[in-house]
């Protein structure tokens, strides 16, 4: 059932739902289903508008109500139930008789159920309210802008917002070398996580006098905690093929390929219908917007290795090989794509280009750092209140991200970041807390990129693994002396012996651990985990304070504890599999974990 179609010349107002996968995995598309469905019921003429993502993952799912003429209401974590009394406090039905009879129905309800309704107060946001305008208030929306607003689709709403504006003025006005010359001033640099001038490394593939050049937008995104690329990809897709467009006219490509994986169906979809609305409206094609520049663009999905974020993986992937890392040089500038000049970009760094050319660069310029220029999207998540999508400026505070934004006063930007023995990645922050136990997360971490590593080079094949397998050690209580050293040696030549940047990054989390860290891995030598979080060198039992409750002993999953009334309980630790129901369920301290 759909929405009742209206005049546009009668329409009362606007009803936004995100519907991006973070709100569809929460429950939007129920809560679009009940929008269409009371819209369709009351015969209201309203507009209802899908949009992209609004950054606030912890408030989904997600609507916005702009009745015309009055300021916009903005509702969080809505339900399918609450859907109707939401929208009839906006809008009333245009018909007399429909009116009464919703609130005959409503007072019906009342009476039926003994059920009140909590009132829109419950959902409702106020962008000034504190922990809103703390989420908000940090914020430079470049890549992300008009997130929330507009529907990601909607070619013509894309225009109206100065879409495609940029790639206009690129081709009428300004010629490559310009085009080029102005990225460079802006200082804007590669946001996949080398951080590698973007200018400089357009003007590299200009050089190449081949005939034939390609140009790739990197999207294969598989760092943990990571989801900024899914979020452009779904949330702005036009914005991200003109910033491909302007980027293959200043470097003279004549052919482009999307590289998305498989696992972002969302992602794939909107991307490939959107390609398919620009070739119909000659933004893709020959003779683009009626000019001597012909392009198109092809998409190809990723098979979910993570090591085909690294760009020569990437054009091997494309090519129909193993996702292996080239040897370099040649670089892709040079020798890329079926060993053609190739230009390889970030996402985020394409959905922020046609913002410089539009704006000017010095517009760009003055936001962020001396070395860092511009804004960097961040997926913020863990341990958080608040977590999410948010674009901030280069030297932000990570102590400004975590406890305002998200509710260490290190700037984010390449050189600090570097010298804190981090780097700036893609973008993916996930926050912990003095609970979690620094050897288990390095292990966790490792773990990943050795199961991800492709194993050509031995450094990191067989690096990785004896790295693994010393903190497997640490974790099970039987570390020994001399591991930490073994585990920096190792960690060291790792990053010294691999070709990309998956080994060369590989070792950080284990050496900034023990970095910032060391006594927790002096602990796990001595038999002893500071937190409790390694289960096999913790043991439960129960003291004194017992007052033979029984609810530790209904809840144990393996029954490990004795069921005793009023009775001092025992742990069986030959059954004790330490899942901690035990101590969760105890009401007054009676578990205890050493």
């Amino acid at each position: 059932m759909g929405p009742k179609k209206t005049d546009r010349q009668k329409i009362r107002g606007e009803i936004r739902i995100g519907l991006g996968s973070c709100c569809v995995a929460s429950g939007s598309d129920d809560i679009r289903q009940a929008v269409e469905r009371t819209v369709f019921e009351n015969g209201l003429e309203v507009q209802l508008k899908h949009v992209g993502c609004v950054g606030m993952c912890h408030q989904v799912p997600l609507v916005e109500i702009l009745p015309e003429g009055k300021e916009p209401t903005l509702y969080a974590k809505v339900t399918p139930g609450d859907v109707k009394k939401i929208i009839e406090s906006h809008f009333a039905p245009p018909d007399l008789f429909k009116r009464i009879r919703n609130k005959l129905i409503n007072a019906i309800e009342n009476i039926q159920t003994d059920i009140h309704w909590d009132g829109i107060e419950r959902y409702h946001l106020n962008v000034r309210e504190k922990h809103v305008a703390s989420f908000l208030g940090n914020q430079i929306p470049i890549a992300t802008e008009y997130r929330g607003i507009i529907n990601p689709l909607d070619i013509e709403e894309y225009r109206q917002r100065r879409g495609f504006e940029a790639i206009q003025r690129v081709l009428t006005k300004m010629s490559p070398e310009e085009v080029i010359s102005e990225i460079k001033i802006s200082g804007m640099r590669g946001r996949g996580g080398a951080c590698f001038p973007t200018g400089l490394k357009w003007e590299l593939v200009a050089e190449q006098k081949n005939p034939m050049k390609y140009l790739i937008c990197n999207g294969d995104e598989g760092d943990p905690g990571a989801f900024m690329d899914r979020m452009l990809l779904e949330s702005y897709p036009y914005r991200v093929i003109e910033g491909m467009l302007i980027a293959a006219y200043a470097v003279g490509a004549t052919a482009g390929y999307f590289y998305i994986r498989a696992e972002y169906p969302l992602a794939v979809k909107r991307i490939t219908r959107a390609l398919e609305i620009c070739r119909e409206n000659n933004i893709l094609g020959q003779n683009i917007m009626h000019s001597d520049f012909s392009f198109d663009i092809q998409l190809v999905e990723g098979a979910g290795a993570f090591v085909c974020g690294e760009e020569t993986a990437l054009i091997e992937s494309i090519e129909g090989n193993r996702g292996f890392p080239r040897l370099r040089p040649p670089y892709p500038a040079e020798k890329g794509l079926w060993d053609q000049p190739t230009l390889v970009n970030n996402t985020e760094t394409y959905a922020q280009i046609a913002y410089i050319i539009r704006n000017g660069a010095e517009s760009f310029n003055k936001i962020g750092t001396q070395e860092c220029k511009g804004t960097k999207v961040f997926a913020l998540a863990g341990k958080i209140a608040r977590g999410g999508l948010i674009e901030v400026p280069m030297g932000i505070t990570i102590c400004a991200v975590v406890e305002e934004i998200g509710g260490a006063d290190t700037p984010i930007d390449l050189l600090t970041l570097t010298k804190a023995g981090a780097m700036m990645g893609s973008g993916g922050m996930v926050v912990l807390d003095d609970t979690d136990c620094m050897v288990d997360i390095a292990r966790y971490f490792l773990a990943f990129t050795q199961k991800e590593s492709c194993g050509k080079c031995t450094f990191c094949r067989i690096g990785t693994r004896r790295m693994l397998d010393i903190l497997n050690r640490l974790c099970s209580g039987q570390g020994r002396d001399g591991d930490i050293e073994e585990l920096e040696n190792l960690g060291e030549w790792t990053k010294k012996g691999s070709l990309c940047g998956l080994g060369k990054t590989a070792p950080n989390p284990v050496l900034t651990t023990i970095r910032y860290f060391r006594d927790e891995y002096e602990a796990h030598i001595k038999g002893k985990c500071p937190t409790g979080r390694c289960v096999d060198m913790i043991k439960y039992s129960i003291n004194d304070q017992c007052i033979g409750c029984t609810l530790c002993a209904q809840k144990c999953p393996v029954g490990a504890i004795e069921f005793k009334p009023h009775e001092k309980h025992a742990i069986d630790p030959e059954k004790c599999i330490k899942c901690d129901s035990c101590r969760q369920v105890c009401t007054v301290d009676a578990v205890s974990v050493e």
